[in-house]
């Protein structure tokens, strides 16, 4: 894991050094010691490495045919990151459950992209089940994480715009609250703080390329 980390620093460092993109982190405070469910905004392949190095000892919840790519899918599989598939249905989310669980229980924190994919910026929450079942089951305080690493390296392009990529630690959901108030908790969380962060960059001295559906949702 100390190498992992360290690939995800050096990752933050060459962009900086190459494209001039920044990394700012706010509100680290907010995120318990210990076990913790960590439940993070995706907006690009960024969030994949780069906060590996701001959490002390991530299991990471990805889907099951990320294992089966050369290196990055077997060494996922070494630091026991947890697989789903998808196409199991209820099942899977039993097995992610349990799996979590044990992970949990060695005091790593589970961190799961509520969404289940990258999202451009802007785009309206299509938050998936999971990150529920999760929460009823492990009883372990959410900390919700925002962030704007899509308006810098966008998904499913090769551009990459120097700024500050900016993540954000908000404050932790209590465990046991019903299903309902989570869910509605966690996603104005980080929907509220992901947009803001949104604003802040396109008001910035050189912004990055705003999306237009995040221009028109936001009246950019």
């Amino acid at each position: 894991m100390a190498g992992l980390s360290a690939h995800g620093r050096t990752c933050v460092w060459l962009l900086e050094k190459i494209t001039g993109t920044r990394l700012e982190v706010r509100g680290q405070e907010n995120l318990p010691r210990g076990a913790v469910l960590v439940a993070s905004k995706h907006q690009s392949a960024w969030d994949t490495f780069a906060l590996v190095p701001l959490l002390r000892d991530p299991a990471i919840i990805m889907k099951r045919e990320l294992m089966w790519i050369p290196l990055y899918g077997w060494f996922s599989a070494k630091f026991r990151m947890i697989f789903v598939r998808r196409s199991a249905g209820p099942a899977a989310l039993r097995r992610m459950a349990r799996d979590a669980a044990e992970r949990a229980g060695a005091g790593r924190e589970i961190l799961i992209f509520p969404e289940g994919t990258r999202r451009e910026p802007g785009a309206g929450p299509a938050y998936k089940p999971g990150v529920h079942y999760l929460y009823t089951r492990l009883a372990l305080p959410c900390c919700p994480v925002a962030l704007n690493s899509g308006l810098y390296w966008p998904r499913r392009r090769l551009a990459r715009y120097p700024g500050t990529i900016i993540v954000e630690f908000l404050k932790p959901i209590p465990p046991g609250l019903p299903r309902k108030t989570f869910a509605k908790k966690l996603e104005s969380a980080i929907e509220t703080a992901s947009d803001a962060l949104i604003e802040e960059a396109a008001r910035a001295a050189n912004p990055p390329p705003i999306p237009e559906r995040a221009r028109q949702r936001l009246g950019l």
